[in-house]
């Protein structure tokens, strides 16, 4: 006797619409362009002409400040400001709403206006700094160091509203009644969050932490707006290191510097996976 064949139902029909086009994006627009990409940079002499170039080991070294600056300021202010906005007074939320538009409004923008306030000789802050003590500012953005700076610090203005969001949503998600208990015991600030605050949130800052370091080894724009990679392409990353080769016509070199930023990427990625399993 021949077994019965299975009929899709109703729900299984529609579901499998719907994720057939997803399916299909899915490959067109990813799979292919990253196989693709690992098969052009397949060539070892890429590899040997990349690590030869003397700008490949000081983006290496800027990816690393970048990173490792950007993203302890911006998740321990995001730690200190979630405990700031959790307040209930009405002038604590004028500013939330006010604290929030620099990561609602688009990067391009609100970087570029970020360049030309630096601009030295047109700037609002060399106009500033002449109007007040009548000597000419700093070139910002013509030193490696301030460029770097800057750069950084226009990633944490960006990011930091939306890391201060998460972290506020693992606040909120805490009894009261522990830290009113604590507050009849006696317990101070630091106690609160030392014994009821840190315990609850460590595994969301973690995971946080994990997440905006995946982040921020492919922000793009904080560097490329605001500095190009220049001055003499000093203060490129691993994220704007691929278009210094594709301007000078080296598709091989620029899709090398991917390729060579996945092991910086993968363990940080298997890391966040095993904490979300648990």
């Amino acid at each position: 006797m021949r077994p019965a064949r299975k009929v899709m139902t109703s729900w299984q029909l529609w579901g499998t619409i719907f994720v057939v086009p997803y399916l299909l994006i899915f490959l067109v627009f990813v799979i292919y362009p990253v196989g693709y990409g690992l098969w052009l940079a397949r060539h070892p002499d890429s590899y040997e002409r990349l690590f030869a170039d003397p700008i490949f080991f000081r983006t290496v070294i800027n990816t690393v400040i970048f990173v490792v600056v950007s993203v302890n300021l911006k998740m321990i202010l995001a730690l200190g400001l979630s405990g700031f906005f959790l307040h209930t007074r009405w002038w604590v939320k004028v500013l939330s709403v006010i604290f929030i538009l620099p990561w609602a409004v688009p990067s391009i923008p609100t970087i570029l206006s970020m360049r030309f306030m630096l601009n030295p000789e047109w700037g609002v802050i060399n106009a500033l700094i002449f109007r007040m003590t009548g000597m000419d500012g700093p070139n910002w953005l013509n030193d490696p160091t301030l460029a770097l700076s800057f750069s950084m610090l226009a990633h944490i203005w960006k990011s930091l509203p939306f890391w201060t969001l998460i972290l506020l949503a693992g606040r909120m998600a805490i009894p009261a009644e522990q830290y009113e208990a604590a507050s009849v015991d006696g317990a101070s600030m630091w106690q609160k969050f030392r014994f009821i605050t840190w315990p609850s949130m460590r595994s969301l800052y973690l995971t946080s932490t994990i997440l905006s370091m995946i982040w921020t080894l492919g922000d793009f724009n904080s560097v490329y707006l605001l500095t190009g990679g220049g001055p003499a392409d000093l203060t490129h990353v691993l994220a704007t290191l691929g278009i210094r080769y594709l301007r000078l016509d080296q598709v091989d070199l620029s899709l090398a510097s991917i390729v060579v930023a996945l092991p910086l990427v993968l363990p940080l990625v298997y890391f966040m996976m095993k904490r979300l399993s648990k």
